[in-house]
């Protein structure tokens, strides 16, 4: 990282090595400012102090080597060390399915946020660098939503990033869910195609919707496993990794997620609840990758939470 002047106290310029090429802007800067809330970082975003060679940036940006990044003072008062309990940390090291000098694979527990934000001083990544001060760069590669389950993949190290975030983009990364959904599902696997447009509510909310003519493409493959006499278990299939993806296909089909407070319906919720259901039922079931270093392939999963698998036990046929 080669730094330069800034063009006011407290600001410098730094030039991106190859290490940090591939990487999201707002990811860098929540490595680089250990601690800061994540809505300070999309605020420094959003208001343009910081600036990737002189011109405004999305949160989404992806750096490549030699940008100059301008990067504003952050006040220590907004850096605060995580601080996780016993508890806290006892539950993350049972979730790890896999972890080596390079990567780790976790069955993130639903209610789990992955960051902080929105409210939450920490989350599973800020608790990780805590949790493995050998590896300060630790870094998600992908998302999952706080109430869903299953398979979350983190490198340790900046060197993997490249290469795991090709795979992600090259569509190399498959990724399986199981879902429950509204209805009797007919007609066999399903191909669903809409694309979808992110937006934010009056309230600062992220919501999305289908959006044929701005969306961006994203594509999931739905398959029936189970049919009940009022929802259907399904395993579906991600080709595309966009924001609340499945919940909005399943939405934009007629066949709304179970427990899903944002897209789904909430007479059904209501059903579900009565068969015991208390969140939304959608589970990271597998993820297939190469390693970055060995080039094996790896495939890890993970079982259904007994909390949906009993949901399941109780659905009428």
């Amino acid at each position: 990282m080669k730094e330069s002047r800034g063009e006011s106290p407290g600001v410098r310029v730094v030039e991106i090595k190859h290490s940090h090429d591939g990487q999201r802007i707002d990811n860098y800067l929540l490595t680089l400012f250990k601690g800061v809330p994540r809505s300070h970082i999309y605020r420094l975003l959003r208001t343009g102090q910081v600036r990737v060679n002189k011109g405004r940036i999305k949160p989404t940006y992806r750096l490549i080597a030699g940008d100059l990044v301008r990067i504003p003072p952050v006040h220590q008062s907004q850096s605060l060390p995580v601080q996780i309990d016993d508890s806290y940390r006892a539950l993350i090291e049972a979730a790890i399915i896999h972890e080596d000098e390079d990567i780790m694979v976790l069955d993130k527990p639903a209610g789990m946020a992955v960051h902080g934000g929105s409210g939450l001083r920490f989350g599973l990544i800020e608790a990780l660098k805590e949790m493995r001060p050998a590896c300060p760069e630790i870094s998600l590669v992908h998302r999952l939503d706080r109430f869903t389950s299953g398979c979350l993949l983190v490198a340790k190290n900046r060197a993997m990033l490249p290469s795991l975030n090709d795979q992600f983009r090259t569509e190399r990364v498959e990724k399986q869910y199981l879902a429950l959904v509204r209805g009797r599902w007919q007609g066999g696997a399903r191909t669903v195609d809409l694309s979808l447009l992110k937006g934010r509510l009056q309230s600062g909310e992220r919501m999305v919707q289908v959006d044929e003519e701005e969306g961006k493409d994203a594509e999931s493959r739905f398959t029936p496993v189970e049919v009940f006499a009022e929802a259907s278990l399904m395993q579906v299939v991600l080709k595309t990794g966009r924001m609340h993806q499945i919940r909005v296909h399943a939405a934009g089909v007629g066949h709304p997620l179970a427990g899903d407070e944002k897209y789904g319906d909430p007479d059904f919720n209501r059903t579900m609840k009565g068969f015991g259901l208390k969140r939304q039922f959608l589970h990271a079931q597998s993820l297939s990758f190469y390693h970055p270093r060995t080039g094996r392939l790896m495939s890890l999963s993970t079982p259904l939470p007994a909390a949906l698998s009993q949901v399941l036990e109780h659905l009428p046929r």
